[in-house]
């Protein structure tokens, strides 16, 4: 097993309770692994009690991304969160500490 950090980066967004994460694999080759193999559902349980909504993925292959909108995910939004440092940035590393084969 390895670290989706092995193969991919992320940049992240978040507005108010809402975070965007995006993954994006260092090779092009590796794009069709992460279709198959990095979903909504994995992303959410990866991500645990932090995303307390839905998550949506979408594929873009123009620019062999994925982006994962993660709903109710903030607290009450950035500025009024009391988590600390739960925004974007770090939930992005986060997400690049999934274990994968």
């Amino acid at each position: 097993m390895r670290k989706l950090a092995n193969i991919a980066h992320s940049r992240a967004g978040d507005k108010g309770n809402i975070l965007i994460l995006s993954l994006i694999p260092f090779e092009e080759e590796d794009f069709q692994y992460l279709v198959n193999e990095i979903t909504a559902e994995k992303v959410k349980k990866h991500l645990g009690v932090q995303i307390k909504g839905e998550v949506v993925r979408y594929v873009l292959p123009e620019i062999n991304a994925l982006q994962f909108t993660c709903f109710d995910s903030l607290g009450t939004g950035v500025t009024t969160s009391l988590a600390q440092d739960a925004h974007g940035k770090s939930m992005s590393y986060a997400l690049l500490e999934m274990k994968i084969k």
